[in-house]
């Protein structure tokens, strides 16, 4: 019987997923989590949702409790708990109870952390003022939705055009709010090419927000008790009495790098394949903590909840005493806006020129369903496939209902090393209320032939 204690530090996707794994294969052993928030295991992705009004509830994004682990999985989850420091010479943690304010070490005799990952607030005057936010832990999302529902803001910007700006965006549009949104970037969705993020930004304007492109943040305005007033960008000013900052993120990873474990990737915790780190014994998952890339074939950071559950899963397996590894990524990810849906994986052409490696692109627009069916929507599908090879590289999808889960095929055919001949020919489902006879991706897929 496997009785080594392990000690999570961080109770969301990663670090819960790790620990019930390690409670299923061994029912007595001693399962420590500390969580600084006061929530475990709930759906972040869900928060633009809950905001909007879509959601009923902030209870309705918490997959499991503390008190389910506590009572029905026996993991000892402790919330509004901050781990202050890794002692790895004696495999303890130094622990501060935020609620009765006191401090004390834990030992362990495996450490996994799970710490996630934090905004990137830009380091401008009054970054703290009321009505300025960022989304990161569930508690910031019931913030949100708290200051809407009482102070009623007319007037938002949204600083930032990645998944949580366009999905912010139209979150705070549904709450009836002029919404505008400024990019230092040429688009918005840098993570996908200019050709096809174009039409997300279109949509959006379409919609009423103002997006503002090749702008950047400079400072705000605030009145004399220190509320905010404004945006103020480098080519104007924008009023406003709500700020939603979505810049991206950054692994929080100064624990363990003051622990003098060694990070990787963009600042993240490096990971072998088994998530081990640097440190006998000390193992990281998540957001945190780095993860190789299937195309790019080295480590990279990508805060995804669909990585940070994998991780999370292989990290207890190979905690419990198996053997196990985390094979990589594609960066798959899909979202909204409206109508629009929005999916991409695999490599952009800026990044296959930035990797060196010849290749072919193309762009076609198709349709969802059969021409003749109701409810059939325009769709746009994007593959990059190596010149030499055919393999394919890369993909991006933005259409109407029905669209953006075609991704999941071009990630499957990448992952599988298969060529862009390979797709055309491939046996996908055909029924008229559901694709044309050839499916976009396959159409997609033939321009490269």
């Amino acid at each position: 019987m496997n009785t080594a204690k392990l000690v999570v530090i961080g109770g969301d996707a990663a670090g819960m997923s790790a620990a019930s794994k390690v409670r299923r294969e061994h029912p007595d052993r001693e399962i420590v989590v500390f969580e600084r928030g006061r929530h475990t295991s709930y759906a972040a992705c869900g928060m633009p949702y809950f905001i909007a009004g879509q959601v009923e509830s902030s209870d309705r994004l918490i997959a499991r409790r503390p008190e389910v682990f506590r009572e029905k999985q026996n993991i000892d989850v402790r919330t509004l708990h901050e781990v202050q420091e890794i002692d790895t010479e004696q495999r303890r943690v130094r622990v501060r109870d935020l609620e009765h304010d006191t401090t004390f070490w834990e030992s362990w005799d495996h450490l996994l952390i799970a710490t996630g990952a934090v905004p990137i607030v830009p380091d401008l005057p009054d970054i703290d003022a009321e009505g300025i936010f960022s989304l990161s832990t569930l508690q910031s999302g019931i913030e949100v939705f708290e200051y809407v529902e009482t102070r009623r803001p007319k007037r938002a910007v949204v600083v930032g055009g990645g998944y949580i700006g366009i999905e912010m965006a139209e979150a705070l549009l549904e709450r009836g709010l002029e919404v505008a949104l400024i990019d230092m970037a040429s688009e918005v969705m840098v993570s996908m090419d200019a050709d096809v993020a174009e039409s997300i930004s279109q949509a959006m304007r379409d919609a009423g927000v103002r997006v503002f492109l090749r702008e950047t943040l400079e400072r705000f305005e605030t009145d004399p008790q220190g509320t905010l007033r404004a945006v103020v960008t480098d080519r104007q000013t924008l009023e406003a009495d709500l700020v939603i900052l979505g810049i991206g993120v950054r692994p929080n990873a100064g624990l363990a790098e003051a622990a003098g474990i060694d990070l990787g990737a963009n600042g993240a915790i490096q990971v072998n394949r088994r998530l081990e780190t640097s440190v006998p014994h000390v193992w990281a998952a998540g957001d945190c903590a780095e993860s190789f890339h299937l195309v790019k074939e080295r480590q990279v950071f990508i805060a995804l909840g669909t990585v940070a559950n994998k991780h999370g899963l292989v990290a207890g397996i190979n905690i419990s005493g198996g053997t196990t590894e985390f094979p990589g990524v594609l960066g798959t990810a899909i979202t909204r806006f409206q109508d629009l849906e929005i999916s991409r994986t695999g490599l952009s052409e800026g990044e296959a020129e930035e990797l060196g490696i010849p290749f072919r692109a193309k762009t076609i627009d198709s349709l969802t369903r059969s021409h003749y069916f109701p409810g059939t929507a325009r769709v746009k599908v994007k593959l990059l496939a190596e010149e030499a090879t055919g393999r394919l590289l890369g993909g991006q999808i933005v259409g109407g209902g029905g669209a953006a889960k075609r991704i999941d095929t071009i990630a499957a055919a990448i992952t599988a090393r298969l060529t862009a001949e390979d797709l055309v020919y491939m046996d996908l489902a055909y029924a008229p209320p559901f694709s044309p006879v050839w499916d976009p991706v396959q159409t997609a897929a033939r321009t490269l032939l």
